[in-house]
């Protein structure tokens, strides 16, 4: 069994002695441009045209990565970049589940108890306590409701929060209350205070963050966004925190990464940033789920994580 790996920033030699030492009868190198020697199975990130195009003995590409936006917007610019019909795998988990608690639970948190506010009475040397939130009316609304996202709802549901969620095709939680598809989405936002997006991206949800959603939630709400960047309208935020639409923003993900220098969100005193950090792949969790996934599929078992590429995950 040969398998190939490349990925532009991760330690190559990491990664082939922890796949080599889980599948010890499996040849695993990095990728180099020119190499076209037989590989049976792909982990990659980014990969270039060149690493598989023309491959029709692949049996599986591996993303290293929950999403796979990237790679597929890399096949609708130089269609082939993914060999028809050889299925792409995404990691579904491998610890990204608890780090996206950590995050949402921590970035809640912080608005429920004021502590934006409390930050700004800082910077003006203002001793002001302020009354706190009413826990009724605190309603969480979660965007997207999958593996990460049912994860977040269960934590959040632990600290006796409101739960709701809004997902394309219908999922059911105890306790919380379930919206899906267009014509439930505006009655998901009305009574949302805080919105956490976790929507996978895909031409229907690119943009889905903008004006029109954000003046749907309960006035003063608080977004959540670690999902993509390019689902939201960067400017609609700002203008909806003017208008008073969102009192608050905690964003780990942006259209543009590094987010320039210049941009209005690093000095903007209601906006959170931090640099796309909310859930990265742990190498050994990862390594685990790619090396079972192979040894189901040379058992003739279909792998977890097939991405359906019409619906883009």
């Amino acid at each position: 069994m040969n398998i190939i790996f490349f990925h532009p920033t991760f330690n190559a030699d990491e990664w082939i002695q922890g796949i080599q030492s889980r599948l010890p009868d499996a040849k695993v190198r990095q990728w180099i441009r020119g190499d076209t020697r037989p590989a049976d199975y792909a982990l990659a990130w980014l990969p270039p045209y060149e690493m598989l195009a023309n491959r029709q003995e692949i049996k599986g590409i591996f993303a290293l990565g929950a999403g796979v936006d990237s790679i597929l917007k890399q096949e609708l610019k130089k269609p082939g970049t993914l060999p028809e019909g050889v299925p792409l795998i995404r990691l579904e988990d491998t610890g990204m589940a608890k780090q996206m608690q950590e995050y949402t639970v921590a970035s809640v948190l912080h608005y429920f108890r004021r502590m934006d506010v409390y930050r700004q009475y800082q910077a003006q040397r203002l001793w002001k306590p302020l009354p706190p939130h009413n826990r009724e009316d605190f309603v969480i609304g979660v965007l997207g409701a999958g593996v990460l996202g049912s994860s977040i709802i269960e934590q959040l549901k632990l600290l006796g929060f409101h739960m709701r969620c809004w997902s394309r095709t219908p999922k059911q939680f105890d306790g919380v209350e379930s919206f899906y598809g267009n014509e439930q989405l505006s009655d998901f936002l009305s009574e949302s205070k805080v919105l956490i997006n976790v929507l996978p991206d895909t031409s229907e949800t690119r943009g889905i963050l903008n004006l029109s959603l954000f003046s749907q939630l309960k006035s003063g709400s608080y977004v959540i966004n670690i999902a993509r960047g390019s689902q939201l309208v960067e400017q609609d935020l700002l203008v909806a925190i003017d208008k008073g639409y969102i009192a608050g923003a905690t964003l780990d993900v942006f259209v543009e990464e590094p987010l320039s220098e210049l941009h209005p969100f690093w000095t903007h005193p209601r906006i959170t940033i931090t640099p796309h950090i909310a859930a990265i792949t742990i190498p050994e969790q990862a390594m685990d789920a790619i090396c079972e996934n192979i040894r189901r599929m040379e058992r003739g078992e279909l792998p977890s994580g097939i991405v359906d590429i019409n619906r883009g995950y």
